[in-house]
């Protein structure tokens, strides 16, 4: 008896005749991008209509998922003396939502835990914040951490306590370089989710973080996922301009990224 082909061995046109291709679909294959969809009448093939549908419910899911902090702090505890849990003044996920302005303020436990930390002054301070993307965290910030911490080590960087901040924006990040008085700030963040990446990951870097800081005196590296940006290439970049403000003593605007020209390419990925 002849095996009979599964769905999943064909696309849409080669087992729908009423699917009309289109010429770019080939693209498809280098871009997560709806690109070269085709049609069915005048509307999309069931497929890729389905397929949008379930991309949309995952990158709401990604908003609305709680952070695990459990599983994130053990991580967080193999890799720095100190790890920290602290929280914004938004209290749960609904305000955070409607007010964005709580989630760039620690609330008053976490600000007593960081003023009740005997801290000396360190070059860096590393925030990973929930965001938009819990999801982002979960599965993007201890392997880029791991990609990250060797370069800080090379340059013989000294590290504050870790936080883990649950509700927070990426401006909470300034409060909490500024308590432990740190000369620059990382913020690793789960970024509002596209319909295709409900799992990118964010990185702020600012020079002299402190409150008020504006987003103009921040660099923002984006899309660090696996089919994104490469955590080597993330951390590669991280690591230019933090030798770049450490040069010029500023970041954001007055800090420019090169480092396209240091870093190699390989079968046209950052490696």
């Amino acid at each position: 008896m002849a095996n009979t082909p599964s769905p999943a061995d064909h696309s849409p046109a080669e087992h729908d005749h009423s699917v009309v291709t289109n010429s770019w679909r080939s693209l498809r294959n280098h871009t997560d991008a709806r690109i070269g969809l085709g049609r069915s009448g005048n509307s999309l093939p069931t497929q890729a209509m389905l397929a949008f549908q379930l991309d949309h419910a995952q990158a709401r899911d990604a908003v609305h998922l709680a952070l695990d902090t459990e599983m994130l702090m053990a991580g967080l505890e193999q890799r720095f003396p100190l790890a920290l849990r602290l929280h914004s003044q938004a209290q749960d996920r609904s305000e955070y939502l409607r007010r964005p302005d709580l989630g760039r303020l620690l609330d008053i436990p976490s600000t007593q835990q960081l003023a009740a930390l005997e801290t000396q002054h360190c070059d860096i301070s590393i925030s990973i914040v929930d965001g938009l993307s819990a999801r982002a965290i979960h599965e993007q910030a201890l392997p880029f951490l791991d990609a990250l911490l060797p370069h800080l080590h090379r340059a013989e960087m000294t590290l504050g306590p870790v936080a883990l901040v649950e509700q927070g924006r990426v401006a909470i990040g300034d409060p909490i370089g500024e308590a432990l008085n740190a000369r620059m700030s990382i913020v690793l963040i789960g970024e509002r989710p596209g319909l295709s990446s409900p799992d990118s990951l964010g990185i702020y870097f600012t020079w002299k973080p402190r409150s008020g800081c504006l987003d103009s005196a921040r660099n923002c590296i984006s899309n660090v996922r696996p089919r994104g940006q490469s955590f080597a290439s993330a951390a590669q970049r991280l690591a230019y301009l933090i030798k770049g403000a450490l040069e010029i003593e500023a970041s954001g605007i007055a800090l420019k990224d090169n480092s396209d020209a240091t870093l190699e390419i390989s079968d046209g990925q950052y490696r």
